[in-house]
């Protein structure tokens, strides 16, 4: 008999003992007993080998909105806006062997009119020779910058070769001696056709005249047009090209050289003893050197004009591609100043040194400095 009712006891009481443990298993899934969202996750779909039961459960689409991160994150993570990646740096082209380079000049300065050229060619002495009328009409600026002039040295180690004469874009270039053009276009100073040449496009000419039984030519650099081709022949005044800021430079401005012998960078000349002065003004040249005689180099100077008080400003050479004139042998030239008196100031060795001199017209009017002994008013001896 007991038994029979522990057996019926037995089967009342154990479906309700597993009853109460399901819903107590519940409860933890379902939020009595809170747990993190990682553990949330880790719960695992029913799969075909449970026993279905009447207990609560989590159900798919619940589970997969649990595993979702963007549900999890959508309220707590802001918006990311993506940064751009920095453009790489682009490769620096390599300068010239011999960094070749141009500068920009500065404006034109300010002049009163000047008189006609004399008539070319013009040599009051044996060792004259002022061939060339002006690549630039006379109705327009035709005289060099007097911050470039030639053989001033630029940015440390950057001699200027020729002179700079400013002038508006597409102002006439004019041959300035009757010759052959032996260049035209981009390339003269590398020998081959080359945009990126520093003297962007360009004009050379060898003249029908020479010095000394040596050829002569003329460079026009940094034109903008080129109006004649190779083997035509100019004569004076005729147009050759426009101005222009072609090359390696950031203004309009000719760029004009003077060679001997060579069409070779190398073998150029300082073009104010070459071009003819306006009448009635004259050329300074000077060879300034240090107390032992050896040439001073960047040696500032200044020569003003005793009547009127105007200043003008020059440099001697720097060490390269420079050479002076066979006789004159100097190292600083001025050209188109006025005739009358002047005085020269140099500053050297913590000295101020002046010197008055008289520009007489139509010649090259020279003098000599040697360092600490001061100036010396002399021409050159003759060859």
């Amino acid at each position: 008999m007991v038994t029979t009712a522990c057996k019926k006891i037995a089967v009342l009481f154990i479906p309700l003992f597993i009853a109460g443990l399901s819903l107590l298993v519940s409860g933890c899934q379902v939020g009595l007993f809170p747990q993190s969202t990682a553990a949330a996750t880790t719960i695992s779909e029913p799969t075909a080998t449970h026993t279905p039961d009447n207990s609560p459960k989590l159900t798919a689409a619940a589970l997969e909105a649990a595993q979702s991160p963007t549900a999890v994150l959508e309220f707590i993570t802001p918006e990311i806006t993506p940064t751009p990646t920095p453009a790489l740096p682009t490769a620096t082209p390599l300068p010239d062997p011999l960094r070749f380079v141009f500068p920009t000049p500065r404006p034109a300065p300010v002049s009163s009119w000047r008189p006609p050229g004399y008539p070319v060619p013009w040599a009051q002495t044996l060792n004259d020779h002022f061939y060339f009328s002006r690549p630039i009409a006379a109705d327009q600026v035709n005289w060099p910058l007097q911050d470039y002039r030639y053989g001033g040295d630029f940015f440390g180690d950057i001699i200027h070769t020729g002179v700079d004469i400013p002038a508006p874009l597409g102002t006439p270039v004019l041959a300035v001696g009757p010759g052959k053009v032996v260049w035209a276009g981009y390339g003269l100073y590398r020998g081959y056709l080359d945009e990126t040449d520093p003297y962007g496009m360009a004009v050379a000419i060898q003249h029908d005249f020479g010095w000394q039984n040596q050829k002569l030519f003329t460079v026009y650099g940094h034109l903008s047009e080129v109006s004649v081709i190779i083997g035509q022949h100019l004569e004076s005044g005729e147009q050759l090209g426009l101005i222009g800021e072609t090359g390696r430079v950031t203004g309009p401005h000719l760029h004009f050289e003077v060679r001997l012998d060579e069409n070779s960078f190398f073998s150029t000349r300082n073009p104010e003893l070459w071009l003819v002065p306006p009448q009635g003004w004259g050329v300074l040249a000077g060879r300034v050197s240090n107390s032992g005689g050896v040439l001073a180099e960047d040696q500032n100077i200044i020569v003003t004009s005793i009547e009127s008080g105007q200043n003008w400003f020059s440099r001697t050479y720097g060490q390269g591609a420079v050479i002076p004139d066979a006789y004159y042998k100097e190292n600083l030239v001025i050209g188109d100043l006025p005739a009358g008196s002047y005085r020269i100031r140099i500053a050297y060795a913590g000295h101020n040194f002046e010197e008055t001199i008289e520009i007489l017209p139509g010649v090259v009017n020279y003098f000599y400095f040697y360092g600490l002994d001061g100036f010396k008013l002399a021409d050159p001896p003759q060859p």
